[in-house]
């Protein structure tokens, strides 16, 4: 027993042990660089062999310069053009402003030229009945210068009369205006006064009135009568036909 013992502490007889050389982490990091590294080189090769062989660096450069140049002349094109449109757009604005304006001026125009027409209606009106006032070679002391009658709008008997005293330092007169209107209503003889009755009638050298006299349905005028008076004395009596 003691033997065998012995003979173990003497031999060889431990358990099996296996023995590893270990490498530093250092020298772990620096070979897997170099891996890398040697990897990266691979690819960046067959990068640049590819390039070589789809021709890249050749003719599609030059595709490419002629494509940026193009781009570029497009680009130019399209400034021209919105410069032209900015002044397109300038010059529909003017025209537009001065149409607009002209239409302004022409409505203008229009207003004026009608009461220039109205001024000048009422100008020959009032030149007929001054002309009235020229003084005859008689001795009447008053007188009916002036009975006049327009039709309008077809209902409408538009009228006006002038008296004058064809005297110098005339007296006042004051009397009345009577007008009575004949025709035909219905095909049968017709005639009425004025709807108000006698127009009051007061003046010195000339006096004028005027009114509307509103025609009955079925009417037509053939003659006005203009009578003055004063008091119960017929001064002066004056007749027209239409």
């Amino acid at each position: 027993m003691r033997f065998r013992l012995l003979h173990r502490r003497l031999t060889i007889s431990a358990p099996r042990m296996s023995v590893r050389s270990a490498m530093p982490w250092p020298l772990r990091w620096a070979l897997v660089a170099i891996v890398l590294g040697f990897c990266a080189a691979i690819g960046l090769w067959a990068f640049e062999f590819g390039k070589d062989i789809a021709g890249i660096d050749g003719g599609r450069t030059e595709e490419v310069a002629q494509l940026r140049a193009e781009l570029g002349a497009a680009r130019q094109q399209l400034s021209a053009m919105k410069d032209e449109r900015d002044k397109a757009m300038s010059v529909a604005n003017t025209s537009s402003t001065l149409l607009t304006a002209e239409k302004a001026a022409q409505e203008r125009l229009s207003v004026q030229n009608k009461q220039l027409e109205s001024e000048n209606r009422s100008l020959r009106d009032d030149l007929g009945f001054f002309e009235k006032l020229i003084p005859t070679g008689g001795a009447e002391s008053l007188a009916i210068r002036g009975l006049q009658a327009e039709l309008q709008d077809g209902r409408q008997l538009k009228w006006q009369v002038l008296v004058i005293q064809p005297v110098k330092n005339a007296p006042e007169f004051n009397g009345r205006l009577e007008l009575s209107f004949t025709g035909l209503q219905g095909g049968k003889p017709w005639s009425a006064p004025l709807p108000s009755g006698a127009q009051s009638l007061k003046f010195r050298q000339y006096g004028r009135l005027e009114g509307v006299f509103e025609l009955p349905p079925q009417t037509v005028v053939k003659g006005i009568s203009a009578k003055v008076m004063e008091g119960t004395v017929t001064k002066a009596v004056q007749s027209i036909k239409l």
